[in-house]
């Protein structure tokens, strides 16, 4: 058994330790209160702009568009959105598998949009390509930071440099739910045309009734919009990753605490039953010593 000075050393370092994750935690709890009021502002605007970006491209028909078609180089630029600091669980080991055990990608053909110190070192580690680095974004997002994003982006897309866009963030659901997703945002996925008169030649299909006009054309429309459609992705996913981070750090640092007070508790009962003994032995010894003298 350990001596009452190495278990009560134990117990103040373990008490100095339990400090640290309470006040983690406060801090954590208060920074989730303005993430999780950005992301619930921003939700439905999120969502709304995926969802309406589907259905002008159900309604617009074949565009030949350069943000519609795949490159040829095969390279998938990845925005990987994780955290500049640990203490956060597996917040930050979850997103980056979304990437390091995708059954079909090559690490040789993504090229990764880090945000965020910890993803770049998990995926630095195992030696994929850090095309950018942008830890100060996590910091405080805002809609700027993904407007510079997609202006480089959308550079090496239309330059060939790269075939496809994803990103990969974790959606906050609530304080306890947070979902590693990976979402495709260019070349924009649309409904294929079908045969429907069988003449062989795939007619348009428009979803939910007529066609839908572009003026002055929509070519020049879809320069607009999908350029604004992928920064607000950007955001969404910055903002809810963001939330997500400060909810998976204070559910951490919760279970830190209370893991701190079991082990101290432990090493009270371990410290009682060291000076119960301590206090035994001392007692026997001097029965003994008076029974010697007697």
């Amino acid at each position: 058994m350990a001596s009452m000075r190495d278990i009560k050393r134990r117990r103040s370092s373990i008490q100095s330790t339990q400090q640290i994750t309470k006040a983690m935690k406060l801090v954590s709890t208060v920074k989730l209160q303005r993430a999780r009021a950005g992301a619930e502002r921003s939700k439905s605007y999120f969502h709304c702009m995926f969802d309406t970006m589907n259905s002008i491209l159900a309604r617009v028909g074949y565009v030949d568009h350069k943000y519609l078609k795949p490159g040829e180089t095969g390279k998938k630029a990845v925005i990987l959105i994780s955290s500049n600091r640990g203490l956060a669980g597996g917040y930050n080991n979850n997103v980056a598998k979304l990437i390091t055990r995708h059954e079909t990608w090559k690490k040789e053909d993504l090229a990764i949009y880090a945000i965020g110190n910890k993803g770049r070192e998990i995926l630095s580690r195992a030696d994929y390509e850090i095309r950018e680095q942008l830890p100060e974004v996590m910091e405080a997002p805002t809609y700027a930071d993904a407007m510079f994003l997609t202006e480089r982006l959308l550079k090496s897309f239309e330059a060939g440099e790269i075939s496809e866009i994803w990103l990969a963030y974790t959606a906050f659901k609530n304080t306890v739910s947070h979902i590693p997703t990976l979402m495709k945002l260019l070349p924009v996925d649309r409904p294929e045309p079908k045969d429907i008169d069988g003449d062989g030649i795939p007619d348009e299909v428009f979803e939910g009734g007529a066609p839908m006009n572009f003026e002055p054309a929509d070519e020049e429309a879809l320069d607009l919009i999908i350029p604004k459609y992928v920064s607000s992705l950007i955001y969404g996913g910055l903002v809810e990753a963001l939330a997500s981070e400060n909810g998976a750090r204070m559910q951490a640092m919760d279970n830190a605490t209370n893991n701190a007070a079991e082990l101290i508790d432990d090493l009270e009962l371990l410290y009682n039953r060291a000076r119960q003994g301590s206090i035994t032995q001392e007692l026997t010894e001097i029965i003994a010593g008076a029974n010697a003298i007697q």
